[in-house]
């Protein structure tokens, strides 16, 4: 009897260490588990702030335009195609959508404010036009801040993706449902190489 209630205390002593091996095991995994998500959620909120930036840019970009093609219309009214162009490609961009469609319709924008510039070029009167030179600078140096923000933003989005890809966090990351983000990219029109003639 003695022998059997020995083998038993060895028994229950023996589970009482695996019972709190394992609970000690789950709290380690349960602290990972929580520190790859915070993790994640971290970058997550910094790639959406870095997207705001951008988003800020774009909205003044898009309340610019009308003043701008108000000021060329004055000049060149007969330019009606390159006008609509642009009010038609500044419509599509602010509707919004995935990142991926709004850089696609923003890269359309830019390229239809490229052959507005180029008309310009075209009407003296205009290119001496104080307001259309005050619009111009404006714009020129909107689209440099878009160009920054859009490196922030995309190098945020390197740095969510990259971690969102290597493992274990993309076990984490799939079990929250993290998805990765696109990339903002230039539109085919600015990737388009310009022509020059002389």
């Amino acid at each position: 009897m003695t022998n059997v209630l020995g083998q038993l205390a060895a028994g229950l002593g023996v589970l009482m260490i695996v019972v709190v091996g394992l609970v000690v095991l789950a709290i380690i995994v349960g602290l990972y588990v929580m520190g790859v998500y915070n993790s994640l959620q971290r970058l997550r909120v910094a790639t959406e702030s870095a997207f705001s930036g951008i988003d800020v840019q774009l909205k003044r970009r898009h309340d610019l335009i009308p003043n701008l093609v108000s000021t060329v219309q004055g000049y060149a009214a007969h330019e009606r195609g390159t006008l609509e162009a642009v009010i038609q490609a500044r419509a599509a961009a602010m509707k919004g959508g995935t990142i991926a469609e709004r850089g696609e319709a923003e890269g359309q924008l830019t390229g239809a404010l490229g052959r507005l510039m180029a008309v310009a070029e075209a009407y003296p009167d205009l290119k001496a036009n104080q307001n259309f030179l005050q619009l111009q600078g404006e714009l020129s140096g909107l689209e440099s801040g878009i160009a920054q923000s859009r490196g922030g933003f995309n190098g945020s989005a390197q740095g969510f993706n990259a971690t969102l890809a290597q493992f274990p966090a993309n076990i984490v990351g799939r079990l929250f449902g993290f998805t990765p983000f696109d990339f903002f990219k230039a539109g085919e029109s600015e990737r388009a190489v310009p022509v020059v003639k002389f």
